[in-house]
Order: C-alpha cells, then sequence, then structure tokens
C-alpha cells in the first residue's frame, strides 16, 4: 500500500501535464494526494475496522471532496446514485492494493477485490482491473518472479503485457479506463529496476500519470521488499493526519 500512495502523490502533478520521460523531479511543492490515495486508505480502514468497504469509501470521500473524483463517482459518494453505477474505470483498481497485503490466499485476494470493485464499478473490465492489480500485488507480496506474475495475470485477465514501455509511450494518451490502464501499469512494473525506477517508468508513459503510478508503486513495493525510506518520509508528509493515521495503522499491522 505504501507504494500506491507514493505512486499516486508522485504522479499527481503530471496527470494534467505528462512528462514522457523518466527524467524529473520526485517532488515539488505541487506534489499532493489525490482520490487516489483518499480511497486506497479507505479500502485500508475498512480491513482495519472489519466494517464495509462501502461505507468507508463513502465516508473517506466525503471528507475530502476535492481530491479528484469522477463524475459519476462523486454522485454516488453523496447518493445521488444509488448502489453500483457499472463503471469500468480505474478507480476500482487504484484503491484495491491494501487487499493483496490483508488476505493470505489468491482465491481470497481475488474475491475481496472484486467485492471492494462492486460497490461502484460492478462492470466486468472494472472488477478485472482491480482483481490485476490485486493479484499482481499478492504474487509479488509471496516472492513469486516478473515471469510468473505476468504469465498468472495474462493467463487469467487476458491482458496483452508482451508490450514494451517504448512502443506504449510515443501514441499513449489519457484513458482512464480499467483496460486502458491497468495493463500499462504492469508492464511498467515488469520493465523496472527497483522501486523509484518502476514509478519514474509508470509515470513516463503520460496519460493518467497518478493512477497508472499508484497501481505500478503498489506491485513495485511488494516485489522489492518496500519502498525506499527518503521517498516514502518525503510523500507521507504531504498526507493529513488523518489519513497518515490510517497509513501508520495498517502497516503496521500488516
Amino acid at each position: 500500500m505504501k507504494g500506491a500512495i507514493i505512486g499516486d502523490i508522485i504522479g499527481s502533478r503530471f496527470e494534467w501535464a505528462n512528462v514522457k520521460s523518466k527524467e524529473f523531479e520526485l517532488f515539488t511543492k505541487d506534489s499532493r494526494f489525490t482520490d487516489d490515495s483518499v480511497l486506497t486508505l479507505a479500502i485500508a480502514n475498512a480491513i482495519l475496522e472489519k466494517s464495509s468497504y462501502e461505507s468507508n469509501v463513502k465516508a473517506f470521500a466525503r471528507n475530502y471532496p476535492f481530491a479528484g473524483y469522477g463524475g459519476n463517482f462523486r454522485k454516488w459518494m453523496v447518493d445521488l446514485i444509488k448502489g453500483p453505477y457499472n463503471s469500468w474505470g480505474n478507480g476500482s483498481a487504484m484503491r484495491v492494493s491494501p487487499i493483496a497485503y490483508a488476505f493470505d490466499s489468491e482465491e481470497e485476494v481475488l474475491a475481496e477485490a472484486e467485492k471492494s470493485a462492486s460497490i461502484t464499478h460492478n462492470h466486468p473490465e472494472g472488477i478485472k482491473g482491480a482483481q490485476a492489480i490485486a493479484l499482481a500485488t499478492y504474487l509479488a507480496r509471496n516472492g513469486e518472479t516478473k515471469e510468473s506474475i505476468k504469465k498468472a495475470v495474462s493467463a487469467r485477465f487476458s491482458y496483452d503485457l508482451d508490450r514494451t514501455i517504448a512502443a506504449i509511450r510515443p501514441d499513449y494518451k489519457f484513458d482512464v479506463s480499467c483496460q486502458g490502464s491497468v495493463p500499462e501499469a504492469i508492464i511498467a512494473f515488469l520493465e523496472s529496476t527497483n522501486f523509484e525506477d518502476a514509478i519514474r517508468t509508470a509515470i513516463s508513459i503520460g496519460g493518467d500519470s497518478d493512477t497508472i503510478a499508484c497501481m505500478t508503486g503498489a506491485i513495485a513495493e511488494a516485489y522489492y521488499g518496500g519502498v525506499p525510506e527518503e521517498i516514502e518520509k518525503e510523500a507521507i508528509k504531504r498526507l493529513s493526519d488523518e489519513l497518515k493515521n490510517v497509513y501508520t495503522a495498517f502497516n503496521n499491522k500488516l
């Protein structure tokens, strides 16, 4: 989960000002948390308190109403939309990473990922995206190789993970769909050499930079056995006290 939060914060300033390069300053005064971090920590809090995903996601979103949510999600969070709204957006995948740390079997991780997604993203692609990030993170946490992670995700979800970042980057544009951003985030992880390189690679694609880096960061943290302390410190000081408390509690427990 640390990697997801860090990826979101570093990627935040590039969402509407893409950089097609791995050469950039990691943090500036404009680096901030967005809806990706808020909702990731909402899922973490639901796990900590053994309470519903829906109630936590709504409560956290209402506490941070200007974090950058999509239009239908904003309506849902204030009950103008009742129940899930068939979304295939990457919001389901960006918030799922705590589940990969809290559950200890592939079956549980996939089931909980679907459960967390379907409160809003009950479209098959919305569920698929959340399960793919959760599974990749879970497998990485349990010591699987990049090749085995790639094979498992490709086989289950039929994502094309044989492309390269060099081939994707030139023509890649903003795409908030799971099907148009989750595979790219996984490829960025697969090509990375360490955690920081994973974040830089994810952001260099362009598009929905904070969310792609969030998803890539979740897997990269699990695979590389953590995150650099100095990067974590710089990111976490940008969280509110409430979000920081959940972040600390979740990491201390799991």
